[in-house]
């Protein structure tokens, strides 16, 4: 439970209707796909924000959304298994670092230290 009590943050067994919500989709499909995350507990959820700098802030610059509304949210993904519903999520999860690429020149790992004596009886 949250100790601090916001004048717009209802208590999470509140029930209200969200309004029109910006939906992340999935990008580059003909038909639109709605997009579905896990919480931290791993249960399937349908995510929805309340304006397009929200989800810009936690999502990133360039995603795609289309603007629903709360029940037509919970009516297309609530027969894939996603009864929940986030409204504006904030991102968690430490930034990843990102990975060297290959050189032709090497591997990516370092080969483990031999011991001298095992190596001079496997060559």
């Amino acid at each position: 439970m949250c100790l601090f009590q916001y004048d717009d943050d209802p208590e999470p067994e509140e029930r209200f209707p969200a309004g029109p919500l910006y939906v992340p989709v999935l990008p580059g499909r003909a038909e639109v796909v709605v997009r579905l995350f896990r919480t931290p507990l791993g249960a399937r959820t349908a995510v929805g924000f309340t304006s397009a700098e929200r989800l810009e802030a936690t999502l990133g610059v360039g995603r795609p959304w289309i603007r629903l509304s709360e029940s037509a949210l919970r009516a297309m993904t609530g027969p894939v298994g996603a009864s929940l519903l986030t409204v504006d999520p904030t991102l968690t999860a430490p930034a990843v670092a990102p990975v060297a690429p290959a050189t032709a020149t090497g591997p990516l790992t370092t080969p483990m230290p031999q011991d001298p004596d095992v190596a001079a009886r496997t060559v």
